[in-house]
Protein backbone atom coordinates (compact mmCIF):
# COMPACT_ATOMS: atom_id res chain seq x y z
CA UNK A 1 0.00 0.00 0.00
CA UNK A 2 1.13 3.59 -0.78
CA UNK A 3 1.81 5.62 2.33
CA UNK A 4 0.29 9.08 2.54
CA UNK A 5 -0.56 12.11 4.25
CA UNK A 6 -4.07 14.24 3.93
CA UNK A 7 -4.05 17.20 5.67
CA UNK A 8 -7.30 20.16 5.46
CA UNK A 9 -6.41 22.98 8.14
CA UNK A 10 -9.77 25.20 7.10
CA UNK A 11 -12.98 24.73 8.80
CA UNK A 12 -15.29 24.61 5.65
CA UNK A 13 -18.95 26.02 5.87
CA UNK A 14 -20.68 25.36 3.08
CA UNK A 15 -24.47 26.67 2.62
CA UNK A 16 -26.83 29.52 1.45
CA UNK A 17 -26.35 32.51 3.45
CA UNK A 18 -23.28 31.18 5.42
CA UNK A 19 -21.51 34.02 4.49
CA UNK A 20 -23.69 36.71 6.63
CA UNK A 21 -22.31 35.24 9.30
CA UNK A 22 -18.97 36.88 9.25
CA UNK A 23 -19.40 39.02 12.41
CA UNK A 24 -19.94 35.79 14.44
CA UNK A 25 -16.82 33.99 13.03
CA UNK A 26 -14.86 36.99 13.67
CA UNK A 27 -15.83 37.10 17.87
CA UNK A 28 -14.84 33.10 17.71
CA UNK A 29 -11.27 34.03 16.28
CA UNK A 30 -11.19 36.54 19.21
CA UNK A 31 -10.17 39.57 16.95
CA UNK A 32 -11.05 43.37 16.56
CA UNK A 33 -9.94 44.57 13.47
CA UNK A 34 -9.83 42.42 10.57
CA UNK A 35 -8.64 43.60 7.19
CA UNK A 36 -11.06 42.83 4.12
CA UNK A 37 -9.42 41.63 0.93
CA UNK A 38 -10.98 42.37 -2.00
CA UNK A 39 -11.43 44.03 -5.85
CA UNK A 40 -13.10 46.95 -6.62
CA UNK A 41 -15.29 45.48 -9.11
CA UNK A 42 -17.00 43.22 -6.29
CA UNK A 43 -17.18 46.33 -3.94
CA UNK A 44 -19.51 48.18 -7.17
CA UNK A 45 -21.52 45.12 -8.10
CA UNK A 46 -22.68 45.11 -3.96
CA UNK A 47 -20.75 41.36 -3.02
CA UNK A 48 -18.82 43.11 -0.41
CA UNK A 49 -21.37 45.37 0.65
CA UNK A 50 -23.54 42.62 2.10
CA UNK A 51 -21.04 41.41 3.86
CA UNK A 52 -19.00 44.61 5.12
CA UNK A 53 -22.81 45.51 6.65
CA UNK A 54 -22.88 42.63 8.60
CA UNK A 55 -19.17 43.82 10.40
CA UNK A 56 -20.54 47.23 10.76
CA UNK A 57 -23.82 46.02 12.52
CA UNK A 58 -21.87 43.83 15.09
CA UNK A 59 -19.84 46.81 15.65
CA UNK A 60 -16.56 45.57 14.48
CA UNK A 61 -14.12 47.74 12.93
CA UNK A 62 -12.43 46.77 9.72
CA UNK A 63 -10.46 48.17 6.86
CA UNK A 64 -10.36 47.80 3.43
CA UNK A 65 -7.58 46.74 0.94
CA UNK A 66 -9.29 46.69 -2.50
CA UNK A 67 -6.36 46.60 -5.19
CA UNK A 68 -6.87 42.92 -6.04
CA UNK A 69 -6.39 42.28 -9.78
CA UNK A 70 -5.89 39.27 -12.01
CA UNK A 71 -2.55 37.43 -11.41
CA UNK A 72 -2.00 39.39 -8.27
CA UNK A 73 1.60 41.02 -7.85
CA UNK A 74 4.53 41.26 -4.91
CA UNK A 75 4.08 44.59 -4.98
CA UNK A 76 0.31 44.80 -4.34
CA UNK A 77 0.81 42.16 -1.40
CA UNK A 78 3.44 44.55 -0.27
CA UNK A 79 0.86 47.12 -0.43
CA UNK A 80 -1.79 45.18 1.31
CA UNK A 81 0.75 44.36 4.29
CA UNK A 82 1.52 48.03 4.31
CA UNK A 83 -2.14 49.12 5.20
CA UNK A 84 -2.54 45.80 7.35
CA UNK A 85 0.38 47.76 9.32
CA UNK A 86 -0.66 50.88 9.17
CA UNK A 87 -4.21 49.83 10.53
CA UNK A 88 -3.37 47.82 12.85
CA UNK A 89 -5.20 44.90 11.34
CA UNK A 90 -4.99 41.43 13.54
CA UNK A 91 -6.73 39.34 10.71
CA UNK A 92 -7.90 39.26 7.40
CA UNK A 93 -11.32 38.36 5.35
CA UNK A 94 -10.79 37.28 2.01
CA UNK A 95 -13.48 38.12 -0.34
CA UNK A 96 -13.71 36.84 -4.15
CA UNK A 97 -11.62 34.26 -6.46
CA UNK A 98 -8.44 33.22 -6.17
CA UNK A 99 -6.18 36.72 -6.34
CA UNK A 100 -8.22 37.91 -3.38
CA UNK A 101 -7.51 34.79 -0.65
CA UNK A 102 -3.37 34.37 -2.53
CA UNK A 103 -3.10 37.64 -2.10
CA UNK A 104 -4.70 37.46 1.58
CA UNK A 105 -2.70 34.64 2.13
CA UNK A 106 0.72 36.33 1.69
CA UNK A 107 0.33 39.29 2.88
CA UNK A 108 -0.71 36.95 6.47
CA UNK A 109 2.75 35.45 5.81
CA UNK A 110 3.74 38.84 6.18
CA UNK A 111 1.93 39.72 8.72
CA UNK A 112 3.69 37.05 11.11
CA UNK A 113 7.15 36.70 9.77
CA UNK A 114 8.25 40.03 8.01
CA UNK A 115 10.43 40.75 4.72
CA UNK A 116 9.27 40.66 1.65
CA UNK A 117 7.28 37.87 -0.40
CA UNK A 118 9.52 36.89 -2.63
CA UNK A 119 11.66 35.29 0.69
CA UNK A 120 8.90 32.68 1.05
CA UNK A 121 9.10 31.29 -2.06
CA UNK A 122 8.66 27.65 -2.14
CA UNK A 123 7.45 24.93 -0.11
CA UNK A 124 7.88 25.00 3.82
CA UNK A 125 10.06 28.54 4.05
CA UNK A 126 8.32 30.12 6.60
CA UNK A 127 8.13 29.57 10.33
CA UNK A 128 4.96 31.14 11.68
CA UNK A 129 1.11 30.47 10.31
CA UNK A 130 -0.42 33.38 9.13
CA UNK A 131 -2.61 35.92 11.11
CA UNK A 132 -6.20 34.52 10.65
CA UNK A 133 -7.87 34.23 7.53
CA UNK A 134 -11.45 34.03 6.52
CA UNK A 135 -12.12 32.77 2.58
CA UNK A 136 -15.63 33.56 1.18
CA UNK A 137 -15.19 32.82 -2.42
CA UNK A 138 -17.14 34.52 -4.99
CA UNK A 139 -15.86 32.42 -8.23
CA UNK A 140 -16.45 29.18 -8.88
CA UNK A 141 -12.97 28.19 -9.60
CA UNK A 142 -9.48 28.31 -7.72
CA UNK A 143 -10.70 26.66 -4.47
CA UNK A 144 -8.06 28.86 -2.64
CA UNK A 145 -10.62 28.72 0.46
CA UNK A 146 -9.03 25.39 0.92
CA UNK A 147 -5.82 25.13 -0.20
CA UNK A 148 -2.51 26.12 1.35
CA UNK A 149 -1.20 27.44 -1.21
CA UNK A 150 -0.63 31.17 -2.85
CA UNK A 151 0.53 31.76 -6.04
CA UNK A 152 2.00 35.23 -6.61
CA UNK A 153 3.56 37.10 -9.63
CA UNK A 154 7.03 38.32 -9.35
CA UNK A 155 6.84 41.15 -11.32
CA UNK A 156 10.48 41.53 -11.79
CA UNK A 157 10.81 38.08 -13.38
CA UNK A 158 7.35 37.73 -14.64
CA UNK A 159 7.30 34.79 -13.44
CA UNK A 160 4.38 32.91 -11.03
CA UNK A 161 5.97 31.91 -7.93
CA UNK A 162 4.02 29.70 -5.28
CA UNK A 163 4.66 30.04 -1.24
CA UNK A 164 3.02 26.78 0.38
CA UNK A 165 2.57 25.43 3.82
CA UNK A 166 -0.63 24.50 5.97
CA UNK A 167 0.48 26.95 7.44
CA UNK A 168 -0.55 29.79 5.19
CA UNK A 169 -4.43 27.95 4.85
CA UNK A 170 -7.22 30.23 5.57
CA UNK A 171 -8.71 29.15 9.75
CA UNK A 172 -12.25 29.10 8.25
CA UNK A 173 -14.11 28.88 4.48
CA UNK A 174 -17.71 30.33 4.09
CA UNK A 175 -18.74 28.78 1.18
CA UNK A 176 -22.27 30.45 -0.25
CA UNK A 177 -23.72 29.48 -3.15
CA UNK A 178 -25.92 33.02 -3.03
CA UNK A 179 -22.63 34.77 -3.48
CA UNK A 180 -22.10 33.18 -7.06
CA UNK A 181 -25.85 32.94 -8.49
CA UNK A 182 -25.63 36.01 -10.48
CA UNK A 183 -21.54 35.30 -11.74
CA UNK A 184 -21.52 36.27 -15.45
CA UNK A 185 -21.16 33.58 -17.90
CA UNK A 186 -17.69 34.23 -19.30
CA UNK A 187 -16.21 34.16 -15.60
CA UNK A 188 -18.20 30.59 -15.00
CA UNK A 189 -16.88 29.37 -18.19
CA UNK A 190 -13.13 30.26 -17.47
CA UNK A 191 -13.09 29.73 -13.44
CA UNK A 192 -15.33 26.33 -13.71
CA UNK A 193 -12.63 25.28 -16.54
CA UNK A 194 -10.23 26.23 -14.07
CA UNK A 195 -11.98 24.09 -11.31
CA UNK A 196 -11.80 21.31 -13.88
CA UNK A 197 -8.48 21.36 -14.45
CA UNK A 198 -7.37 21.25 -10.28
CA UNK A 199 -9.83 17.94 -10.29
CA UNK A 200 -8.36 16.24 -13.53
CA UNK A 201 -4.83 17.05 -12.16
CA UNK A 202 -4.95 16.72 -8.59
CA UNK A 203 -6.25 13.17 -9.84
CA UNK A 204 -3.88 12.14 -12.72
CA UNK A 205 -0.61 13.75 -10.97
CA UNK A 206 2.43 11.67 -9.37
CA UNK A 207 1.22 12.74 -5.66
CA UNK A 208 -2.32 11.44 -5.75
CA UNK A 209 -3.42 8.98 -3.22
CA UNK A 210 -7.24 7.62 -2.34
CA UNK A 211 -8.67 10.70 -0.06
CA UNK A 212 -7.30 13.01 -3.39
CA UNK A 213 -8.43 10.11 -6.07
CA UNK A 214 -12.29 10.57 -4.52
CA UNK A 215 -12.36 14.12 -4.36
CA UNK A 216 -10.72 14.17 -7.84
CA UNK A 217 -12.97 11.87 -9.55
CA UNK A 218 -16.27 13.33 -7.81
CA UNK A 219 -15.47 17.23 -8.76
CA UNK A 220 -14.89 16.26 -11.86
CA UNK A 221 -18.42 14.34 -12.66
CA UNK A 222 -19.66 17.30 -10.50
CA UNK A 223 -18.48 20.18 -12.82
CA UNK A 224 -18.89 17.69 -15.74
CA UNK A 225 -22.55 17.65 -14.93
CA UNK A 226 -22.90 21.49 -14.15
CA UNK A 227 -20.96 23.82 -16.18
CA UNK A 228 -22.99 23.97 -19.30
CA UNK A 229 -26.19 24.76 -17.54
CA UNK A 230 -24.33 27.35 -14.90
CA UNK A 231 -22.99 29.30 -18.28
CA UNK A 232 -25.76 29.22 -20.31
CA UNK A 233 -28.95 29.67 -17.95
CA UNK A 234 -29.79 31.09 -14.92
CA UNK A 235 -30.14 27.42 -13.05
CA UNK A 236 -29.08 28.69 -9.66
CA UNK A 237 -28.57 24.75 -8.12
CA UNK A 238 -25.62 24.36 -10.83
CA UNK A 239 -23.94 27.50 -10.13
CA UNK A 240 -24.06 25.65 -6.36
CA UNK A 241 -22.89 22.79 -7.83
CA UNK A 242 -20.19 24.10 -9.48
CA UNK A 243 -19.12 26.95 -6.37
CA UNK A 244 -18.92 22.95 -4.29
CA UNK A 245 -17.25 21.15 -7.43
CA UNK A 246 -14.65 24.00 -7.36
CA UNK A 247 -14.18 23.26 -3.31
CA UNK A 248 -13.78 19.83 -3.51
CA UNK A 249 -11.65 20.02 -6.57
CA UNK A 250 -9.33 22.44 -3.99
CA UNK A 251 -9.25 20.06 -0.82
CA UNK A 252 -8.36 17.08 -4.20
CA UNK A 253 -5.26 19.51 -5.44
CA UNK A 254 -3.92 20.82 -2.68
CA UNK A 255 -3.11 17.56 -0.81
CA UNK A 256 -1.41 15.90 -4.08
CA UNK A 257 0.02 18.82 -7.09
CA UNK A 258 -0.95 19.98 -9.68
CA UNK A 259 0.72 19.55 -13.06
CA UNK A 260 1.69 20.13 -16.40
CA UNK A 261 -1.83 22.48 -17.45
CA UNK A 262 -0.59 24.31 -14.48
CA UNK A 263 3.37 24.61 -15.48
CA UNK A 264 1.87 26.01 -18.87
CA UNK A 265 -0.85 27.60 -17.21
CA UNK A 266 1.28 29.78 -15.15
CA UNK A 267 3.81 30.43 -17.87
CA UNK A 268 1.25 31.91 -19.97
CA UNK A 269 -0.52 33.82 -17.60
CA UNK A 270 2.82 35.35 -15.89
CA UNK A 271 4.29 36.73 -19.20
CA UNK A 272 0.91 38.14 -20.45
CA UNK A 273 -1.53 38.91 -17.11
CA UNK A 274 -3.87 36.88 -19.06
CA UNK A 275 -6.66 35.37 -16.24
CA UNK A 276 -5.42 31.93 -15.10
CA UNK A 277 -8.94 30.34 -15.19
CA UNK A 278 -8.64 31.67 -18.84
CA UNK A 279 -5.02 29.97 -19.27
CA UNK A 280 -5.91 27.08 -17.59
CA UNK A 281 -9.48 26.38 -19.67
CA UNK A 282 -7.25 26.96 -23.30
CA UNK A 283 -4.60 24.23 -22.82
CA UNK A 284 -6.37 21.29 -20.60
CA UNK A 285 -7.31 19.50 -23.63
CA UNK A 286 -4.26 20.24 -25.12
CA UNK A 287 -1.90 18.69 -22.28
CA UNK A 288 -4.66 15.80 -21.37
CA UNK A 289 -3.91 14.61 -25.25
CA UNK A 290 -0.48 14.47 -24.06
CA UNK A 291 -0.88 13.09 -20.30
CA UNK A 292 -3.69 10.29 -21.32
CA UNK A 293 -1.03 7.61 -22.45
CA UNK A 294 0.37 7.47 -18.82
CA UNK A 295 -2.54 6.24 -16.72
CA UNK A 296 -5.00 4.65 -19.32
CA UNK A 297 -7.10 3.71 -16.14
CA UNK A 298 -7.36 6.79 -14.41
CA UNK A 299 -8.48 8.91 -17.84
CA UNK A 300 -10.94 6.50 -18.82
CA UNK A 301 -12.66 7.11 -15.48
CA UNK A 302 -12.19 10.61 -16.79
CA UNK A 303 -13.90 10.28 -19.48
CA UNK A 304 -17.03 8.47 -17.78
CA UNK A 305 -17.35 11.03 -15.42
CA UNK A 306 -17.56 13.41 -17.86
CA UNK A 307 -20.05 11.48 -19.81
CA UNK A 308 -18.31 9.53 -21.95
CA UNK A 309 -20.16 6.15 -22.41
CA UNK A 310 -16.62 3.71 -22.59
CA UNK A 311 -19.05 0.56 -22.33
CA UNK A 312 -16.65 -2.59 -24.52
CA UNK A 313 -14.12 -0.34 -26.02
CA UNK A 314 -10.29 -0.78 -25.46
CA UNK A 315 -8.46 0.64 -22.77
CA UNK A 316 -6.68 3.10 -24.83
CA UNK A 317 -10.10 4.66 -26.75
CA UNK A 318 -12.05 4.98 -23.92
CA UNK A 319 -9.20 7.18 -21.79
CA UNK A 320 -9.20 9.06 -25.28
CA UNK A 321 -12.21 9.99 -24.81
CA UNK A 322 -11.48 11.99 -21.78
CA UNK A 323 -9.18 14.41 -24.29
CA UNK A 324 -12.12 15.32 -26.95
CA UNK A 325 -15.05 15.53 -23.67
CA UNK A 326 -12.48 18.58 -23.24
CA UNK A 327 -11.98 19.86 -26.76
CA UNK A 328 -15.59 19.95 -26.71
CA UNK A 329 -16.01 21.38 -23.69
CA UNK A 330 -14.21 24.07 -24.65
CA UNK A 331 -15.37 24.59 -28.01
CA UNK A 332 -19.14 24.54 -25.76
CA UNK A 333 -17.90 27.12 -23.26
CA UNK A 334 -16.11 29.40 -26.15
CA UNK A 335 -12.96 29.52 -24.67
CA UNK A 336 -10.42 31.25 -26.43
CA UNK A 337 -7.21 29.89 -28.01
CA UNK A 338 -3.85 31.39 -27.41
CA UNK A 339 -4.00 33.65 -30.86
CA UNK A 340 -7.02 35.54 -29.24
CA UNK A 341 -5.76 36.57 -26.21
CA UNK A 342 -2.27 37.75 -27.64
CA UNK A 343 0.24 35.03 -27.03
CA UNK A 344 3.40 35.60 -30.13
CA UNK A 345 4.70 32.56 -31.98
CA UNK A 346 8.26 34.53 -31.24
CA UNK A 347 7.32 33.69 -27.10
CA UNK A 348 6.75 29.93 -27.38
CA UNK A 349 10.48 29.32 -26.33
CA UNK A 350 10.29 31.15 -24.07
CA UNK A 351 6.72 29.95 -22.31
CA UNK A 352 8.17 26.20 -22.76
CA UNK A 353 11.42 27.31 -20.79
CA UNK A 354 9.21 28.59 -18.09
CA UNK A 355 6.66 25.64 -18.03
CA UNK A 356 9.63 23.39 -17.82
CA UNK A 357 10.81 24.33 -14.30
CA UNK A 358 7.51 25.10 -12.39
CA UNK A 359 7.56 23.56 -8.94
CA UNK A 360 5.13 20.95 -10.26
CA UNK A 361 6.58 19.85 -13.25
CA UNK A 362 7.89 16.37 -11.49
CA UNK A 363 4.39 15.93 -11.03
CA UNK A 364 2.76 15.67 -14.40
CA UNK A 365 1.82 11.76 -15.00
CA UNK A 366 3.80 11.50 -18.12
CA UNK A 367 7.69 13.11 -17.89
CA UNK A 368 7.92 16.27 -19.90
CA UNK A 369 10.65 18.15 -20.69
CA UNK A 370 11.10 21.92 -22.03
CA UNK A 371 10.55 20.54 -25.76
CA UNK A 372 7.43 18.11 -24.89
CA UNK A 373 5.75 21.80 -23.58
CA UNK A 374 7.03 23.72 -26.46
CA UNK A 375 5.39 21.20 -29.18
CA UNK A 376 2.27 21.52 -26.80
CA UNK A 377 2.28 25.06 -26.91
CA UNK A 378 3.07 25.20 -30.84
CA UNK A 379 0.07 22.49 -31.31
CA UNK A 380 -1.65 25.07 -28.86
CA UNK A 381 -0.94 28.04 -30.88
CA UNK A 382 -1.67 26.84 -34.26
CA UNK A 383 -5.89 25.86 -32.93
Amino acid sequence: MKSFEFVLPTHIKFGEGVSQNIANEVKALGHKKPMVVTDKGLIAVGIVGKITACLEEAGIEYCMFDEIEPNPRDTTVMRGYALAQAEDADMMIAIGGGSSMDTAKAIGVLMTNGGKVGDYEGLDMFENPISDLIAIPTTVGTGSEVTFWSVITDTTRHFKMSLGSPKCAAKIALVDPDLVATLPASIIAATGMDALSHAVEGYTCKLSEPITDACGIYAIKLIGENIRNAVYSDDKEAKGNMLLGSMIAGICFGNSDIAGIHCMGEALGGLYDTPHGVTMALLLPYVTEYNYVADLDKYANIAEALGEDVRDIPKRDAAKKAVDALFKLCEDLCIPTMKQIGAKEEDLDELAQRASVNVSVDSNPRKATKEDFLNIFKKAFEA
